[in-house]
């Protein structure tokens, strides 16, 4: 997982976007493994909705893992209407946005 705030600075800085409507991916070409940050902001609510938002999150990020290609980083900015997204249709908006980012290929469970 990303925790460094330089990391961060440098997706927001350098990464390519990606967006739906649900989230927003950040994603930049490394020589390292894959890694992932989660970005949920206060204007989704409070801290257990936030909470909550970041292990849906990397549950489905678990179910792709098997998928993932070597070198990325990905930040996932998770916007309002997540929320009341179901399980499927966050699975499903993650796999399409790393899919067209390059970081997900081959077939997935999604």
């Amino acid at each position: 997982m990303l925790s460094r705030p330089r990391d961060f600075a440098t997706l927001q800085g350098t990464g390519a976007v990606r967006s739906h409507p649900l989230l927003v991916v950040r994603i930049l070409r490394t020589d390292l493994e894959t890694r992932f940050g989660l970005a949920t902001g206060r204007k989704l609510g409070g801290a257990v909705i936030r909470n909550r938002l970041r292990r849906r999150l990397r549950e489905a990020l678990r179910a792709l893992a098997p998928s993932f290609q070597p070198g990325w980083d990905v930040l996932i900015i998770a916007r309002p209407a997540l929320v009341n997204a179901t399980h499927e249709d966050l699975t499903e908006a993650v796999a399409r946005l790393l899919r067209r980012g390059g970081v997900l290929e081959g077939p997935t469970t999604a």
